[in-house]
């Protein structure tokens, strides 16, 4: 049995995101293929994530070495190292990630439990485990033009490929806010895809 880590991050109301649309239909067609496996959601705006808390670095350090698992900011490092597979969901803001995403991060790449330093350098801890991102996005970062530009998957991929997660696939939405598109028909094709990607995930 696996455990599915569920990481969702976006501010709009129950019912308006369209990422979540899209990542909602990829969990239960994934549930629906694998029953046995645990789902654990973690909305990050309803965790009430905020940022790291000024001068407590030295705390969370200490609280490593110590294994604290019930630490209130290094719990959410080891439920993730915990997990087999992660479902990242988040719409690119301003070329970026949502900043409750990053924070995010910050929490949970976290030196002695998701990553470690070497002589040769960091190594991450994560190991045999994979990840699917999935993204929504206005514009067209898949043009040649607008590429360098995204830098909210391109994050994404390497700091989980620096904790250990070099299987990481992208489910990426593009276009959702061009007036001259067919929306509903972008949509559709992206939640089939995620349908399709969840039976092999």
């Amino acid at each position: 049995m696996s455990k599915l880590l569920y990481i969702k991050a976006n501010a709009k109301a129950d019912g308006e995101s369209r990422t979540f649309r899209i990542s909602d239909s990829f969990i239960k067609a994934y549930k629906e293929k694998y029953p046995a496996d645990e789902v654990v959601e973690l909305d990050l705006y309803e965790a009430g994530l905020g940022f790291l808390p000024k001068g407590k670095i030295n705390e969370l350090r200490e609280a490593v070495q110590q294994n604290d698992r019930n630490h209130p900011i290094l719990k959410f490092a080891y439920e993730f190292a915990e997990a087999d597979k992660y479902v990242i969901a988040e719409p690119i803001w301003n070329l970026g990630l949502p900043a409750i995403l990053k924070a995010y991060i910050d929490y949970v790449a976290v030196g002695g439990i998701t990553f470690t330093y070497t002589e040769k350098g960091p190594v991450g801890l994560c190991h045999n485990k994979k990840a699917v991102n999935i993204i929504t996005r206005g514009g067209d970062y898949s043009s040649e033009s607008m590429e360098t530009l995204e830098m909210a998957d391109r994050y994404l991929r390497n700091i989980f490929g620096f904790m250990g997660i070099t299987d990481f696939e992208t489910i990426a939405t593009d276009r959702l806010d061009v007036i001259t598109e067919d929306t509903d028909k972008l949509m559709e094709g992206a939640i089939q895809k995620a349908e399709e990607a969840a039976l092999a995930f």
